[in-house]
């Protein structure tokens, strides 16, 4: 795959960069050297290998989905002016 000069400027366009007509030619190099490496990436024979969360080999840490209030509904109300069983009372505003 190869990207041409209107594809750069639209990737620019796109991406909300200014690019003057000079750095088109720059830009298109770049752009089909990053392309050939992904290409050449993908010849690399990748079966069997497992997908990695880190460099290091560590497991994920989780915790039980578990649907709670954290009871501390007291002290998050603790500095409301005006509360209602562990609810905020604010003053009318629309009529």
């Amino acid at each position: 795959m190869s990207v041409d000069a209107a594809t750069v400027r639209r990737i620019g366009h796109l991406a909300r960069i200014a690019i003057s007509e000079t750095e088109v030619p720059a830009l298109q190099d770049e752009l089909n050297a990053i392309l050939a490496f992904v290409e050449q990436l993908q010849e690399v024979n990748v079966d069997g290998v497992e997908p990695m969360t880190s460099v290091t080999p560590m497991t994920m840490k989780k915790r039980a989905d578990v649907v709670n209030d954290g009871d501390i509904a007291d002290k998050i109300v603790a500095n409301a002016p005006v509360t209602d069983d562990h609810f905020f009372l604010v003053p009318k505003v629309v009529e």
